[in-house]
């Protein structure tokens, strides 16, 4: 942002536990102005180390991942809350991929699109999510 500090907080344990079985996730990072949001996006989401993660069906080149890893700052709105947050991109060989991958699994297991969101497509388009702080 301009001159304002971005800093990540933590999710309560009830915010967690709302977003963990809520499937109307709807991200809306900043557009380039670092003011205006953009349109929102509904993607999969889980929780996993006291985060919110998701993932671009499409990989990298999701216009909703490109904005969120670029302006690291945003809006997102689930389980009848919006917050303000911040977009942390996973790198594709971090370890918590894994079990990023395990919570798609439980959450979304059946689903035909489980497979892609557990491929190395939308593996390379991980954000962790966490509700912002902002400091002057």
């Amino acid at each position: 942002m301009f001159d304002k500090q971005i800093e990540a907080g933590k999710w309560s344990r009830e915010e967690l536990s709302k977003i963990a079985t809520a499937d109307d996730l709807h991200v809306s990072p900043f557009r380039e102005d670092g003011v205006t949001y953009g349109t929102p996006t509904w993607v999969w989401c889980v929780v996993v180390d006291e985060a919110v993660c998701a993932r671009a069906y499409n990989g990298p080149r999701s216009s909703w991942y490109q904005a969120a890893v670029r302006e690291r700052a945003g809006r997102v709105t689930v389980a009848g809350m919006t917050k303000e947050v911040v977009f942390e991109a996973v790198a594709a060989d971090d370890p918590i991929q894994g079990r990023i991958d395990d919570a798609y699994r439980a959450k979304y297991r059946g689903s035909p699109y489980l497979e892609p969101m557990i491929g190395a497509r939308a593996r390379s388009a991980t954000v962790r999510i966490l509700p912002r702080v902002e400091s002057a």
